[in-house]
């Protein structure tokens, strides 16, 4: 790939040994800064020593992030194709990428034990606000149909590595040649979707090198409908739920980890 070198060159370099990087572009619908402001602040309620960088596509200021790194919007009409940039902008020798719309609701600090066991870690599978890992695969079809590892990059770990170097520039080329790569699936997206992407980039990788499928954590809780197991995708207006004392509780089972709120308009409720 010509451009790799050329990436690489430009890359800011680490200037911290470890922490967070949440990448938030606004789209015409959902402020995603906002939502990473609530994970941030949710994160360093739980983890108080964590570090956390922003990466967005225009200035910010808000004391909660330690670090704003700024990228290129390379296409507004689909914000997902800037992930890659987080690769070249984290400040961290190793770093945690974390889905905006999501809270943090327990201490993660032992995460980073699990995922030094590779250079690169996708998380893998979901659990339900019950506890238990999600079976439904409503939300799967094109990593059922194409056997597609079956990734979340909404937590993705890497360090500065070769590794790290080469799965985000698949990721950039994915995104960049989508109309070539797409004929490789059966049923493809018309927009290419990151976990889509991260997905081919790691079968093409080797799931066993950027996985950790032995693990039992980290697996986000999702709040989709169909694995929330409620009528509507809305939630909040159908589950009994609390953020008290710096716990989150749903139906009063106590949450932890990584929680995907799903519901933008609750991003402000978690303090």
């Amino acid at each position: 790939m010509p451009w790799a070198k050329n990436i690489l060159e430009t890359s800011l370099k680490p200037i911290a040994e470890q922490g967070y990087v949440i990448v938030a572009c606004n789209s015409a619908t959902v402020d995603y800064v906002e939502c990473a402001g609530s994970l941030a602040r949710s994160l360093k309620t739980h983890n108080p020593a964590a570090k956390v960088c922003l990466v967005s596509d225009s200035e910010y200021t808000d004391p909660v992030f330690d670090h704003v790194r700024l990228i290129t919007n390379t296409n507004p009409d689909n914000p997902y194709e800037n992930d890659w940039q987080a690769f070249y902008q984290t400040p961290f020798r190793e770093t945690i990428k974390l889905e905006a719309d999501m809270w943090i609701v327990s201490n993660i600090d032992h995460w980073w034990d699990m995922f030094r066991h590779r250079d690169l870690v996708i998380s893998t599978g979901c659990r339900t606000w019950k506890d238990e890992v999600s079976h439904n695969r409503r939300y799967r079809k094109i990593f059922d149909d194409n056997h597609l590892p079956d990734v979340y990059n909404a937590i993705t770990y890497w360090r500065l590595s070769q590794t790290a170097q080469e799965f985000f520039v698949l990721v950039r080329n994915i995104f960049a040649h989508w109309a070539e790569y797409r004929k490789l699936l059966k049923f493809p997206e018309e927009q290419p979707s990151t976990d889509v992407v991260y997905a081919m980039a790691a079968q093409i990788m080797g799931p066993e090198s950027v996985t950790l499928p032995f693990a039992t954590y980290p697996k986000m809780v999702h709040m989709k409908q169909h694995h929330a197991g409620t009528r509507t995708e809305d939630w909040t207006q159908e589950l009994v739920w609390e953020y008290r004392n710096n716990q989150l509780r749903i139906q009063t089972q106590t949450q932890w980890g990584a929680f995907h709120y799903h519901v933008k308009q609750a991003a402000t409720q978690c303090r």
